[in-house]
């Protein structure tokens, strides 16, 4: 369930019911009980103790689902713990139990250990010192927003606005004994919002650390190392009683009893000290053969004639495979093999890299990763014996990349960000940079963007009626300084620019995917600082999605009518934008619009209430009026067409463009296309499978909308082709979908039904009310049986 739309919909009472925090306790508690790893079972047996504080919480009316403020107690704008599905479990997360550095803060100013004793030390001469101490060498850090709300005082008090202080503690104090409004300390200041990273250094260490050793290779290294020489000894005792190649030519003499006698003791040490290869014991092996034919001997027990002819076969196949030992042949190949088993392993390397790791702030990434997986120093290898210049394996120095802080753009470029998602998760750590630029008091800005990281680490709540997730806006102390923000234009340049930047990462790194509504989030914030209207409009939640929309996918849609009107994408999939422009006022953002509804603001409310109505009616009628979970996915697929989700709105108001041209993009588009219909090869029930790819081809479309004639010909004519290099019969599936689009782009159109062509010709949709075409059988290749 996708809750992490800005705008969520009216959900069906069985999802707000118990039976999904139910389903989810269950499923946690069968990982808690069953998983063999225990990291594991740690995760799920705390999942397990959230759901059923949920579960209470809400049997006891403490928490109520749906709502902006779930928690009885609790305004809004207090962060709650909320998990899996949007659901809040009636925790606050600047709650609970005291932390050490509360702890040691009590201890320090000989107060109670409790929050409200610390609060008030905060507000004495002595705290708030200590207060603008840090705000001035920014050594603190925010991970929830509520810990930078007595920093925020300490900067009025200092600022001389006790109003705005005193105010902000009003609102403050009737929690200061519940929750933790006391930033934590931190050695160092945050690092440059410029740059970003995927892990931090100690996230990477504990990683690189936990490494295991490879059960296989270990084996291997003590067959090459320990037993391959050891069972050389045994043949070499046994050619001693050789003549003409047979074994027992004659009776072994004392010395050479004895000497077996001492090879047999050196196993049974060898067998207890090395056991990760146990080939050895095998009985039906060379080397176990040789043993038990030399305890025999030892024990003075003359071997029968099945005996001495296994003894006699093992002898002849280890001199033919190998040689005698001490031959040429025989010492080369043991020598090969004694350099192989003396490579370090994998595992000793990566405790080597865990070792140099652990030297550097562990709280943030680290500009010198590459230089962290460089080989073996000289003095590494005095200190722990690895061989000098040994290269550091390739999966080691893959996890420590996770920790190369960097510009974003040199993160993807790197191979570093290999989904939106994952950009999405990257953005916040920028964009908080970005958004505190209208502070001009550097200790504000960096407070500021300490929050802004913070706020984004916020869950989003399961909502209902159209109501939207709390902003950043919203938190008394953002609001507290929200004057002294300023009014020049270098912030609202920067915010354009990283709005930019960040929108032409997202479309050229991942041309076929949707933006993720926490990228768009992110974007919105830059808009907003930019002085920008730019709808943006998020992925929304199928299975508690009612119909309704919210005004900014009529805005969007007119946008895209402006961008689009008469192109390839407005005949492909049978769009009147001229038409749907004339609903009503879109709200873009029109000097008209904002006549309109400055000189009669109910009229204009009603009139862009029947616009955004008459929006949810064209998607329905659009999508066939189907029911149920199948009509409601058809209905916003539709709102996605209309609106491009968001491409659109990003061309056209924030001037975003790939830097390798629109044609670039769709054939990249038409590339994940082909790549996804493979996969149905494979997995012929795949609906999300279907559903991406029809995805990447409306953002194929879109793209071609935006090349030349020339270009977008090229693009089209070369589809063919490309769908033929793809396995998995990926051009007989996609036939219909390549007919339609040869057709539309020639100036032909769909039936109503989007068929042409007598049904050779289709219209390639994600949704449907039934059985997709492109999951259909395809019949046996002619010639197989």
């Amino acid at each position: 369930m996708d809750t992490n739309a800005d705008e969520q919909q009216t959900p069906v009472d069985p999802r707000i019911g118990p039976g999904y925090p139910a389903g989810r306790l269950a499923r946690a508690l069968r990982t808690a009980t069953t998983h063999e790893d225990a990291g594991a079972r740690a995760r799920a047996e705390r999942r397990v103790g959230h759901w059923r504080e949920m579960l209470r919480a809400t049997a006891s009316g403490a928490v109520t689902t749906g709502s902006r403020a779930p928690v009885a107690g609790l305004p809004a704008w207090v962060t709650p713990q909320v998990v899996h599905g949007g659901f809040a479990t009636g925790a606050a997360c600047a709650g609970g139990p005291l932390l050490p550095y509360e702890l040691e803060t009590a201890a320090r100013a000989g107060v109670p250990a409790d929050r409200r004793a610390l609060f008030g030390h905060f507000l004495t001469d002595r705290g708030l010192a200590e207060l603008t101490d840090r705000l001035d060498r920014g050594c603190y850090e925010v991970l929830v927003p509520e810990e930078a709300a007595l920093l925020t005082v300490a900067w009025l008090v200092r600022a001389g606005d006790r109003s705005a202080a005193l105010d902000l503690l009003d609102t403050l104090e009737p929690f200061a004994g519940q929750l933790r409004f006391t930033p934590r300390p931190a050695a160092a200041p945050a690092a440059d919002t410029t740059l970003t990273h995927r892990r931090t250094v100690g996230e990477v260490r504990e990683a690189v650390a936990a490494r295991r050793r490879h059960p296989a290779v270990e084996a291997m290294n003590e067959a090459l190392a320990v037993w391959n020489p050891f069972a050389d000894e045994l043949l070499a005792h046994w050619l001693e009683t050789a003549r003409s190649g047979r074994v027992l030519a004659r009776l072994p003499d004392d010395g050479w009893h004895r000497r077996g006698a001492a090879l047999l003791a050196r196993y049974r040490e060898l067998a207890a000290v090395h056991t990760r290869c146990g080939k050895h014991r095998r009985p039906g092996e060379n080397q176990a053969v040789l043993r038990a034919a030399l305890a025999e001997a030892v024990a003075g027990r003359t071997p029968d004639a099945r005996a001495l002819g296994r003894l006699q076969h093992a002898v002849d196949s280890m001199v033919a495979k190998r040689g005698r030992p001490g031959s040429a042949r025989h010492t080369a190949l043991r020598e090969g093999q004694a350099a192989v088993a003396a490579r370090p392993t994998h595992h000793a390397l990566a405790a080597l890299v865990a070792r140099r790791l652990s030297v550097l702030p562990q709280g943030t990434g680290t500009p010198a990763a590459d230089a962290l997986t460089g080989p073996v120093t000289d003095e590494e290898q005095r200190e722990c014996g690895l061989p000098a210049g040994t290269a550091v394996p390739e999966p080691v120095r893959r996890l420590v990349l996770g920790a190369l802080s960097a510009p974003i753009g040199t993160l993807m470029e790197r191979g570093l960000v290999p989904s939106a998602e994952v950009l999405a998760e990257l953005v916040p750590q920028l964009v908080s940079g970005t958004a505190a630029l209208a502070h001009p008091d550097p200790a504000l800005r960096a407070l500021a963007a300490a929050n802004h990281r913070a706020f984004r680490n916020r869950r989003s709540l399961l909502l209902l009626d159209l109501q939207h997730q709390v902003r950043v806006e919203e938190l008394p102390w953002v609001r507290a300084v929200a004057a002294y923000r300023g009014t020049g234009g270098e912030s609202a340049r920067a915010a354009r620019a990283t709005l930019v930047r960040l929108g032409e990462l997202a479309v050229q790194g991942f041309p076929a995917t949707l933006l993720p509504n926490p990228l768009l989030r992110e974007l919105s914030v830059l808009a907003a600082g930019a002085g920008l209207e730019v709808p943006l409009v998020e992925e929304l939640a199928i299975d508690i999605f009612m119909g309704r929309f919210s005004g900014k996918f009529l805005d969007a849609a007119v946008v895209a009518g402006n961008l689009l009107g008469g192109t390839l994408y407005e005949r492909y999939y049978g769009i009147d934008y001229r038409a749907l422009a004339a609903l009503g006022p879109a709200g873009a953002g029109t000097a008209g619009a904002a006549g309109r509804a400055a000189g009669h603001p109910e009229a204009a409310a009603r009139e862009r209430r029947r616009a955004v109505e008459e929006f949810g009616k064209l998607c329905r009628t659009r999508a066939g009026g189907a029911g149920g979970w199948s009509g409601s996915a058809m209905v916003i697929e539709q709102a996605q067409i209309l609106t491009t989700h968001n491409l659109a709105a990003l061309v056209a108001l924030a001037g975003i463009e790939p830097g390798y041209g629109w044609a670039e993009a769709a054939r990249r588009c038409f590339a994940a296309v082909c790549a996804l219909t493979a996969r149905l090869h494979r997995d012929p029930q795949g609906w999300n499978t279907v559903k991406d790819a029809a995805y990447a081809w409306r953002q194929m479309l879109f793209h071609l909308s935006l090349c030349g004639a020339a270009e977008r010909a090229e693009v089209v004519a070369r589809t063919e082709a490309e769908a033929a290099r793809h396995p998995g019969r990926v051009a007989e599936r996609l036939a219909p979908a390549l007919a339609g689009l040869r057709l539309v782009a020639a100036g032909g159109e769909f039936g109503a039904d989007g068929t042409a062509e007598g049904g050779r010709a289709r219209r390639l949709l994600g949704r449907t009310s039934g059985d997709h075409w492109l999951r259909r059988d395809l019949p046996a290749p002619a010639g197989t049986g």
